[in-house]
């Protein structure tokens, strides 16, 4: 088996979900979050764009049920041993087979968690289960269960998260080394990349952001590549990523000479970035950090062209978003507590100047003060 981690640190996460259904009365749970499979068993695929469940019950018995191509994923990379395959067949329907399995379980009647708010249970599956499923048994959102605990990272997910810093900060050093006059996006782009995939990371669970010119405004990635000009200005949003667990950066390069308005909002963007660190601990919350970085950007006049949120968790991420649970925005009570991982992003766009400044790093939090995971500076980056 390919485990990335003890059968210590597995007991200890299923101790923490069994403790969690307890709590609030479930007599099993259907978990559909990729994410939620690899951290509980080291289950590692990308099938969950198919459907597939993974049962676990009260007593911690866990079931698979997954298509073919995965059956030989899940022996390799997991701890599972009961894992169950449904056909592709007709009108079959794997929820019905599912449901074969939770009559197996003795789970008629009883209260089942069910994971909704993920990439892994579309609309459509989404409305089988509850079609097929909710006479058999009391059906409740449990999509809130893992999220949670899994914010706050052990001693061995923090080596990985370590390596994956490491990862960003490589990827970061061989970007700006490709800027120039005349560059292409495309060779920045794989040089990033390819920095991370040289230092033996992964595919990041979203694709790095690229663009410069008027598409450094962009916080999405779109089709096409252009070349920089003589004066010009390139945002990256990127991330190391080593067992999945992510560390994302965020910067804005400018080229040629840099116009006064690029230095106003990069003295912006840093003087929010030191007060958001400032809110950034223990007793604080989610909100509260928000608030930090509004209130700095706001007292500058910049309220039009700031966003309503300004970073989030990271964790061990699937496609199609490395984003994790919580986020910080206005109002969140989501609590900071020691060993989180956190992504703050001061990003301002200027459209009627057409000006772009991002700034953004990730931290680990602690009993005090958050962490710096990257070692890259923030000062402003200017290529001639």
């Amino acid at each position: 088996m390919a485990l990335h981690f003890s059968a210590e640190e597995f007991a200890a996460r299923e101790a923490r979900v069994l403790a969690a259904m307890k709590t609030q009365k479930l007599d099993a749970m259907l978990l559909f979050a990729q994410e939620s499979m690899y951290w509980l068993t080291g289950y590692d695929s990308f099938g969950y764009c198919f459907f597939q469940c993974l049962v676990l019950t009260a007593d911690g018995t866990k079931v698979l049920m997954t298509r073919a191509p995965d059956l030989r994923q899940a022996r390799h990379t997991s701890n599972l041993q009961d894992i169950r395959v449904w056909v592709d067949k007709g009108e079959a329907s794997p929820v019905l087979q599912l449901k074969e399995i939770l009559f197996e379980l003795d789970l008629l009647g009883t209260r089942l968690g069910v994971e909704y708010d993920t990439h892994g249970l579309t609309a459509r599956n989404g409305r089988l289960i509850d079609e097929h499923l909710a006479s058999f048994a009391d059906l409740v959102d449990a999509s809130e269960v893992i999220p949670p605990l899994r914010a706050v990272k052990s001693p061995e997910e923090i080596v990985h998260i370590r390596e994956a810093a490491r990862l960003a900060d490589r990827a970061l050093e061989a970007g700006i080394a490709e800027i120039r006059p005349g560059a292409d996006e495309g060779r920045i782009l794989a040089a990033m990349q390819g920095a991370v995939f040289e230092g033996g990371g992964d595919y990041p669970a979203n694709p790095f952001i690229i663009g410069s010119g008027a598409d450094a405004l962009l916080c999405r990635t779109k089709t096409g590549r252009r070349v920089l000009d003589t004066q010009d200005q390139i945002t990256l949003e990127f991330a190391g990523a080593y067992r999945h667990y992510h560390v994302a950066g965020m910067r804005t390069v400018v080229v040629g000479e840099t116009r006064p308005r690029h230095l106003e909002l990069h003295d912006a963007a840093s003087e929010a970035l030191a007060a958001v660190e400032a809110e950034m601990v223990p007793g604080k919350s989610f909100g509260d950090v928000f608030d930090a970085h509004a209130r700095v950007l706001d007292g500058r006049g910049l309220l039009a062209h700031r966003l309503n949120a300004c970073g989030y968790s990271l964790g061990a991420r699937y496609a199609p978003s490395w984003m994790d649970w919580p986020m910080f925005y206005r109002g969140n009570p989501a609590p900071i507590v020691p060993n989180m991982v956190l992504f703050a992003h001061m990003i301002l766009m200027d459209s009627e100047t057409q000006t772009a400044m991002c700034l953004g790093r990730t931290y680990l939090t602690t009993e005090g003060l958050p962490e710096a995971l990257s070692l890259a500076p923030i000062d402003l980056v200017a290529r001639g």
